[in-house]
């Protein structure tokens, strides 16, 4: 009897200490995964030659805040478009992305990013996701963001590419005209698409002191516009140059 019951223990512990190591290898596995996918990410971001000359070259067109220049400087445009456009992602021009949008051309993006006047901590919402770089950019800013894409692809496709970066914006599939009122309010809204009228659920979800950069008009053309949020029922508005938009759209497209 007693070597029975040996041998039963030395079973036990045989079955038990198996489980155990089996039950250990995915957290290891998985370990592994997220330093690899960490090593990936800062690599990927501190060291670009092409987007530290992108970034000098944006600072001779007029480009003054530094530290939208130092997050132009780290992040792998590439990232953010197709395989095909590879080697154009460091021009300074839009290029096409999917559902006939495009991701704005990198002046542009640093112009609007500039009028945002950041400060860390900031809870900005950004009207438009598109490819995600604009978001990266606020991110690598400090700011809390907000996002809202109304195509469902560019949403998904935007989630995998900032996530693989190590950025992670809070990011909705919805409505941009709606915004985020359970979010409300914002510091800043940026929006990256042309809408004809300054949409009002908008204008009520920034604080007050706080203020909105859109670029406002037709398909003709449309000039940068700041709203700025002085009161509860108070608003005033600046102009900052002509610029080209894809139009701001209502509703979703699954």
């Amino acid at each position: 009897m007693r070597t029975s019951r040996r041998e039963i223990l030395l079973l036990f512990f045989v079955m038990f200490y198996g489980a155990l190591t089996v039950t250990c290898i995915p957290q290891t596995v998985n370990k592994q995964k997220e330093k690899t996918d960490t090593t990936m990410a800062d690599s990927a971001r501190n060291k670009n030659v092409k987007a530290e000359e992108l970034a000098k070259d944006l600072k001779r067109k007029g480009i003054r805040d530094e530290r939208v220049l130092a997050a132009i400087a780290k992040i792998p445009r590439e990232q953010f478009v197709d395989k095909s456009m590879a080697e154009y992602a460091y021009l300074d021009r839009p290029l096409p992305i999917e559902e006939g949008q495009t991701i704005s051309q990198p002046y542009t993006v640093a112009f609007q990013t500039e009028l945002l006047q950041l400060k860390p901590d900031e809870k900005v919402l950004e009207i438009g996701t598109g490819s995600g770089y604009q978001a990266a950019v606020l991110c690598e800013m400090g700011a809390k963001v907000y996002s809202i894409e109304r195509y469902e692809v560019l949403y998904l496709t935007a989630k995998e590419t900032l996530h693989k970066l190590g950025y992670y914006p809070h990011l909705f599939f919805g409505d941009g005209y709606e915004g985020l009122p359970e979010e409300a309010p914002f510091d800043k809204i940026l929006i990256t698409a042309a809408p004809e009228e300054i949409p009002e659920k908008l204008k009520k979800q920034l604080r007050i002191g706080g203020w909105m950069v859109l670029p406002l008009g037709g398909r003709q053309g449309q000039k940068m516009t700041v709203v700025r949020r002085t009161g509860e029922e108070r608003y005033n508005q600046t102009t900052h140059g002509d610029f080209i938009f894809v139009p701001m759209q209502k509703g979703t497209e699954e």
